[in-house]
Order: C-alpha cells, then structure tokens, then sequence
C-alpha cells in the first residue's frame, strides 16, 4: 500500500462541510490525515492539487455494466475503466442482466469479477421477483447477505399491484430497501418518446406524464400502508416532482434520484429523431426539465445519477422507435452535474453532495466522504477545464450519448480507489 501526499488542491468534503485548500495524506488504503501530515509520513508519491478540486470519489445509483449476458454491448472491464475515468469510485448496478440477479451465485459472481478488477467498487441490485417476471418473490434475505444492497426491479413493469405490495412487506420485515422506477407499463406500453407536441409532429408513439404519476400515486399509497424505504428512480416530470416534495413533507421514507441527461434534455432535443437521445424515462417538456433542475437544487431530489446503459453502434444506428434506449454517462456525470449546477447558480459542495454523500446515504455504504480513517476513494479534478466529448475519448464500450460535440467544464485528473491511483490523465 503506497503513501500517497495529495497537495494543494481544494478539499471539499459535502458531508463533514469542508470546503478548504489542504493537504491530504494517504497510508494504508485509507485518508490518514487531512491538512497536517501525520508524524513519521513519507510520501512515496506526490500528487500536485493546485487548482484542482479533492472530492470524495462520485458515486453513481445506476450503471449497467452489461454482464452477465450482455457482453456484446460492453464489459464489466470496458465500463470499470470508464468509471474511474469519470471519477466514479462505487456503483449500483440494476438487476436486469441476462440472466437478472435473482440468484446468490451470480451476485456473488459478479462482486468477486468486479473486484478482480481492482477499481470501483460494485454495489449489485437484486431483482425483486424471480426472473424479473413478476410473478414470485425472490428471497431477498438471502440475496442480501448474498450481497445484494437494495432490490429492484430495473425498467421492467410490475404490473401486479399486490406483488408489489407484498414485496413492499417482505422487504420491511428486513428492514431492506426496495428501488423502483414509477411507470404504469399498460400506459406506456410501445411508446418511446414523450407524449407532446414532438412526438406528435414525429409520429412518434407517446408516453405520457401521467404513466409516471399515476404509478406513483400507487407506490406511495403502498410506502403509506408497509412503512417500507422506498428510492425512487429516474422521475422524469414536474408532476412527479411535486408528488415526492409533498410525500416528504408528511415524513414518508422516500428518496429519489434524476439522471443527469435529464437535467439538460428535453423532447425538443430529439430533433430530426436523434436515436441518441431514445432514453427510459423519455426525455419530456421543457417544464419537466425545469422542475427537475429545481427539485435538484432545493433537495427534493435527492441524487443525481449516469443511469449509465452503453448500447452497441448497431441497435442505436436504427430508425428512432426500433433502436434500443439508452445512453452512457459514467464518464458524464461530473461533467453534466458541474453544468447544471454552474446553470442553477448552485455552489460547488451542494452539487458535488448530490454525486457523492447523498448517494452514499441512499445505498446505506460507507462512502462519499475523506473523513480520516475512511477509505481512500477519492476523486481530484480541474473545474475549470474543459472537456470536448466525443467518441473516441469514451472509455466505455457504448458511445451513444446525445452529448457528442459538446464542451463541458470538468476534467477528472486522478482517481484513487483504496489509495491506489487507478486513473490519470
């Protein structure tokens, strides 16, 4: 384990509320000490902060690393390394591999490849039925100890309310977490695009807001009756943002996060139907987005995550409505959440909580921090340079994003995951 001297730059830890220019010491895999070394530490190596950010390493709720089953698209070594390129040092992966994470040996299968790899750390969901098929309970119990952190039931509809209602039960029983993406799937069933004026002017089939609102309505109802914590993902409309400020407000155990490409895209984005910007949830009015931005700044969303799904050339080069959805976005999602905040006057330490302690106190991991004595997962970064995004300088296998071309404020400069530099640029 090296001893690792990060100089200079600007500490700013959201959770302990430091915000300061010092030094951090790293010995054993762990922060040692902030500000003044500690006695007797000699650095085998030093890392040059001036003008740079030291942050906690981000910290992303939702990353599809393909595997099992989906290699063709990406690879959990292709989507590790883009990770860390993008400063994320934990993730949470939804269930929906091929097959789901519904049994122990292929979560434990995937923790142990995960951490061959020696980089991020990978935080697996399990699936919460059998299959993702809706028709049995999974033993969540056992998925947990299995090393599952939350259970999900990714983007596939659960359209048996009493299913879900008796999972919500299983789940409390536990004291387990339960993450859900609020859709009625008979409402948005085949539509792929918002249903307003471009969809319209597209010919595109719709899904509208309401799809999101009215399976919401039904989740808190059941958070209402079982107690049970809920995350809710992706909320994707003004409606939905509404609904969550207000189930907070009477002290429901809700939490939710939004996708950073929802905090800038709306429908108008699709233009002359850009297969890139085919999202689940779709990309909505630009009231939608509006409301997104501001319950990101005003806390009621509480996390900003990638929802990261690389998509092989292939699937997205097809007309709109047949290509896959999906975008990539770990190496995005400093990036995305520098702009927004830079957009929403929102100060540096309130948009980094929003990548690195906030989702750390969803996953309920010890993360998101550089307290001393925590792991050394940490992220240093130049905000004031600027990233030109394009295809070739994505580490991860998809490069399908609708953010191509784009300059974005954000370089990630070193990664260190344990208090090994895993990332340099």
């Amino acid at each position: 384990m090296s001893k690792v001297h990060i100089k200079n730059g600007r500490v700013i830890d959201p959770k302990n509320r430091v915000d300061a220019k010092q030094d951090v010491f790293i010995a054993e895999g762990k922060i040692a000490a902030l500000g003044k070394a500690p006695a007797g530490f000699r650095a085998e190596r030093t890392l040059a902060a001036d003008a740079l950010v030291v942050c906690p390493g981000l910290i992303d709720l939702s990353a599809r690393l393909r595997e099992p089953g989906f290699e063709y698209k990406a690879t959990l070594a292709s989507e590790m390394q883009a990770a860390v390129a993008g400063g994320v040092t934990s993730l949470a992966c939804p269930p929906d591999t091929d097959p789901p994470l519904d049994e122990p040996g292929l979560v434990e299968m995937l923790k142990y490849r995960a951490k061959s790899l020696n980089l991020a750390h990978v935080y697996p969901l399990g699936a919460l039925t059998w299959k993702l098929g809706g028709e049995r309970l999974t033993e969540m119990a056992v998925l947990r100890d299995a090393g599952c952190i939350a259970f999900s039931h990714a983007d596939t509809p659960l359209s048996d309310t009493q299913m879900l209602w008796r999972a919500l039960q299983y789940a409390a029983t536990f004291g387990i977490a339960v993450w859900l993406r609020p859709q009625d799937g008979f409402l948005a069933r085949g539509g792929v695009a918002h249903d307003g004026e471009v969809a319209t002017r597209l010919g595109l089939p719709g899904i509208p807001a309401f799809a999101e609102t009215i399976a919401l309505a039904t989740i808190l109802q059941l958070v209402r009756a079982t107690r049970t914590r809920v995350h809710l993902c992706r909320l994707s409309t003004a409606e939905g943002v509404a609904m969550l400020r207000a189930a907070k407000k009477e002290g429901l155990p809700v939490s939710c996060d939004a996708s950073a490409h929802h905090a800038h895209l709306s429908e108008i984005d699709l233009g002359y139907f850009d297969s890139h910007c085919n999202v689940i949830p779709p990309f909505r009015s630009l009231r939608d987005r509006d409301a997104l931005r501001a319950g990101l700044a005003d806390g009621t969303i509480d996390a900003l995550c990638s929802d990261h799904a690389p998509v092989d050339e292939d699937a997205k080069q097809l007309p709109f409505a047949e290509s896959e959805p999906g975008v990539t976005g770990l190496e995005l999602l400093l990036p995305l959440a520098l702009k927004w905040a830079e957009e929403m006057r929102v100060a540096l330490p309130e948009a980094l909580a929003m990548v690195t302690s906030k989702p750390a106190a969803i996953l309920g991991v010890p993360a998101g921090d550089i307290a001393a004595g925590r792991d050394a997962d940490v992220c240093v970064f130049d905000p004031s340079a600027q990233v030109k995004i394009t295809a070739d300088s994505l580490k991860s296998q998809g490069k399908n994003t609708p953010f191509i071309g784009y300059e974005l404020p954000g370089r990630v400069r070193y990664t260190l995951v344990g208090g090994q530099v895993v990332y340099e640029a």
